[in-house]
């Protein structure tokens, strides 16, 4: 016997699922909000924890530098918006994070992980038009930011 499994996994060249998330400030942002820009969409497993913070400290590092490459970065994990609050806060992070509590953007992402506990480590990287132009699937979490970086501004220099 043979099983067919069909994948709806997301795609480099294909467009981004959509997604409407509540973030930090108390505001719902969608992917359509970040049009006409770069979006890293960085997925994480738990608010403060050694590598997330890390991750998300180092993308804080890099902000100015990611931001002259027309990019937002957007972090989503599974806790919810208090702790999110609190990790923004106690890290001085100047970018949104989304509570995904329902799971639904990071199903829509393929990243939910083990026994639906967290978020698997993975980022995205979206065009201006909304098309996913990378996917980081292992990540290093002390060279993540410079990798972005570096994929960015290749994938900008070869457009040009």
């Amino acid at each position: 016997m043979m099983f067919l499994f069909l994948s709806d996994k997301p795609k480099v060249g294909e467009p981004a699922p959509n997604f409407s998330g509540l973030s930090t400030g108390g505001k719902t942002i969608t992917l359509d909000d970040y049009k006409g820009r770069w979006v890293i969409l960085y997925f994480y497993p738990k608010a403060f924890t050694h590598g997330c913070t890390i991750e998300s400290c180092g993308l804080r590092d890099n902000y100015a530098e990611l931001t002259k490459l027309n990019a937002e970065v957007i972090g989503v994990s599974f806790d919810d918006i208090e702790k999110q609050e609190e990790f923004k806060k106690a890290n001085e992070l100047p970018f949104d994070l989304i509570s995904d509590k329902d799971k639904s953007i990071a199903k829509s992402y393929d990243t939910v992980g083990l026994m639906n506990l967290y978020a698997k480590r993975k980022t995205f990287l979206i065009d201006p038009e909304g098309k996913l132009a990378y996917i980081f699937d292992k990540v290093d979490t002390a060279t993540h930011p410079q990798d972005i970086i570096d994929v960015l501004a290749g994938i900008i220099k070869a457009s040009d």
